[in-house]
């Protein structure tokens, strides 16, 4: 009876164990099998994942964001204005995609505000390799050859949008060509704005009211022979004192674009100030063309893209800055009294500048400008 019992027991205890294990066995085949969609998505992110690690290891390696391996350079960017400027945007753009792109391996060290020298001494040291590059004005470049001077003649352009089609055409190419026989490589442009005049004497409605003024001009001899033509006497002051010239009487007035005359607070020595776009005054972006021609091919095409990236930014900084910086000078009371003359006598008044220039530029230069 007993025996009968303990079997009856034993039965129903295994059948109890059976049960269990036919339920956990259906537990785990009841997962449903993964769609070809989950299954792709879980490749992709295994993929994603791998090209990540990738990109981390090329960057530990200095590897580019192009996968480039660039060689570990320094670079060093002097300019004569302060950093708030279209040469400060610049030179803060081109520093940034060279380092951004080589994956840190070129840097770029920045020199506002002539900490180097003068924007002259600055141009001399690009060309016997003590610096790597700069951006000196058109004016200055004139220095080098009289042709530089050709895109900034007095109203050859009216606007930013014709001085562009000079620059990224015919008289561009000409002044590369012309920059490398003296030594320079030319990596781009770039737009300092139209030239207006202040002065604290006047105001300016007609050439008859130019007649006496002390200009301060940049030595270069468009400029020089422009306000000379226009009656003025010309003064080549240094452009670090010419605030104080102004503020002294050592010069009557000055001409530069709106930024620089708000950047450089002129507006506090100066009464008078007469919106005519007497100059379109560009930036040469330049460093030494045997600089350049000893960089491996990869680092002097980032280079290149580099310029064109600063370019773009300082065509964009200078579209509507005399209308922003105008409007700032007036906010804080700059100028007595602001005119817009009538510039057909000031361009009839100038006609001599061109005969000046035609005697002494480059011939494809002058075949570029149409003279």
């Amino acid at each position: 009876m007993r025996r009968a019992k303990w079997a009856k027991g034993m039965a129903a205890m295994t059948a109890a164990v059976m049960m269990i294990t036919a339920a956990l066995t259906g537990c785990s085949n009841s997962k449903a099998p993964k769609t070809a969609t989950a299954a792709a998505q879980e490749t992709e992110k295994a993929a994603g994942q791998q090209e990540t690690e990738k990109a981390a290891d090329a960057e530990k390696a200095g590897g580019g964001a192009n996968g480039i391996e660039y060689k570990e350079q320094k670079f060093q960017l002097g300019y004569n204005t302060v950093e708030d400027s279209v040469r400060g945007e610049m030179a803060k753009t081109f520093k940034e995609y060279l380092e951004t792109q080589s994956g840190g391996k070129i840097t770029v060290e920045l020199f506002p505000a002539g900490t180097l020298g003068s924007e002259q001494e600055m141009t001399e040291m690009v060309k016997i390799g003590t610096l790597d590059f700069t951006l000196p004005g058109c004016s200055n470049m004139s220095n080098v050859d009289p042709s530089f001077s050709s895109v900034s003649l007095p109203f050859l352009v009216k606007d930013f949008e014709e001085a562009h089609k000079l620059q990224d055409g015919e008289l561009g190419e000409a002044l590369k060509e012309l920059a490398q026989s003296y030594g320079y490589k030319i990596l781009g442009w770039g737009d300092l704005g139209m030239a207006q005049i202040t002065n604290n004497k006047k105001a300016i409605n007609s050439v008859s009211d130019m007649a006496g003024l002390k200009m301060r001009s940049p030595n270069e001899e468009a400029s020089i022979k422009t306000f000379e033509s226009l009656g003025c006497s010309v003064s080549t002051l240094a452009f670090s004192e010419l605030y104080l010239g102004m503020s002294q009487g050592v010069v009557d007035g000055q001409f530069n674009p709106i930024d620089a005359i708000y950047q450089q607070k002129f507006y506090e020595v100066q009464d008078y100030l007469a919106l005519c776009n007497i100059f379109y005054y560009g930036i040469n972006f330049v460093m030494g063309d045997s600089k350049f021609a000893s960089l491996d091919e990869d680092t002097q095409k980032l280079i290149l893209e580099a310029a064109a990236e600063a370019q773009v930014v300082s065509r964009e900084y200078a579209k509507d800055a005399d209308t922003r910086y105008l409007d700032m000078i007036k906010e804080e009371g700059g100028f007595k009294e602001i005119t817009t003359p009538d510039t057909a006598e000031f361009a009839e008044a100038v006609k001599p500048v061109y005969d000046i220039f035609a005697g002494k530029a480059d011939e494809k230069v002058l075949k570029a400008i149409g003279r």
